[in-house]
């Protein structure tokens, strides 16, 4: 009788103490810190490498959502984050003037990648900026996926033993980045021809349109801190009437009143708000690469098709 009763209470003792070893097992493993830290300079950046870094690489941005990479001023901070990073993406084409004064004060050993590396680089269009380098290249998707394979080719580089995590999980999102090049082909198709002329509030849609047949017209130029003059905006407000242009688009990054002023005086549609150098923050509407690209699409075709 007293065997039986102690193999009874061995086995209650046993399946009580099941679920608690299976918590500790799960929670170990979510413990488990990443292989590598990263950095890279802008959250658009940080989104593309955490796809394809995966749980291996802890991925961190300095300029993060709603944030200004033209006028952007390091901190402190930044500096300690490149000294503790393995590898740090940049986007390149002179988008971040301040990053290679960072690097140097950091003293980061980190390999750095430029992930616009093979692109080819489009020129601003006559005005204040015309023929400098238009660093906005992710606005094409096909461009999005040459930064993802020097993503995935880095960190290749950098932590071999992490190529088996890198390789299939940047395979899988070249996957998700060409089914959506396809549905924002479907549905600037849909926006009938001579709509497709828009106002933005600076020059960071030329990839965008040159990849899928629109035309993007800004006051500001290649950079938010340019402040245009009240004769770049008389000028603009007269094109959108001699041109017929139909809306006028705010950005994430900009301020929106020039472009109240601008409808106001053409009667033009102010459509919703484009994210154009930055992410919203995860609760927004374009918290990833790929809800960006969705959710501007979606405005685009709301604001022209009517």
């Amino acid at each position: 009788m007293a065997i039986g009763q102690n193999s009874w209470v061995t086995r209650r003792l046993m399946l009580c103490a099941a679920p608690a070893i299976a918590f500790m097992t799960v929670s170990a493993a979510a413990q488990k810190k990443p292989e590598i830290k990263a950095v890279a300079t802008i959250s658009i950046l940080a989104d593309l490498a955490k796809n394809v870094g995966g749980d291996r690489a802890e991925v961190t941005s300095l300029v993060g959502p709603n944030g200004d990479a033209h006028v952007y001023e390091p901190t402190p901070g930044d500096a300690k984050k490149l000294a503790d990073a393995r590898i740090v993406f940049v986007n390149g084409l002179g988008l971040e003037g301040w990053m290679t004064r960072l690097v140097e004060a950091s003293g980061t050993k980190a390999m750095v990648v430029v992930v616009s590396k093979g692109v080819a680089p489009l020129k601003m269009p006559d005005g204040r900026e015309a023929g400098a380098v238009d660093p906005h290249a992710w606005q094409s998707i096909a461009d999005a996926k040459v930064y993802v394979a020097n993503i995935r080719d880095g960190l290749d580089a950098v932590d071999p033993a992490g190529k088996p995590t890198y390789d299939p999980a940047a395979k899988a999102y070249l996957a998700k980045l060409d089914a959506l090049d396809k549905e924002v082909r479907t549905a600037i198709a849909g926006i009938p021809a001579d709509r497709r002329k828009i106002i933005t509030t600076h020059d960071a849609f030329g990839y965008f349109g040159a990849a899928y047949g629109m035309q993007f017209i800004a006051p500001e130029g290649v950079s938010t801190d340019v402040e245009p003059s009240a004769k770049d905006v008389a000028k603009i407000i007269a094109q959108i009437k001699r041109q017929k242009i139909p809306a006028v688009f705010l950005e994430n990054v900009s301020d929106p009143r020039m472009m109240e002023e601008i409808a106001q005086e053409t009667g033009a549609k102010i459509g919703g708000k484009l994210y154009s150098d930055a992410l919203s923050p995860p609760s927004g509407p374009a918290g990833s690469y790929i809800e960006m690209m969705r959710h501007n699409v979606h405005e685009l075709s709301a604001a022209l098709k009517n």
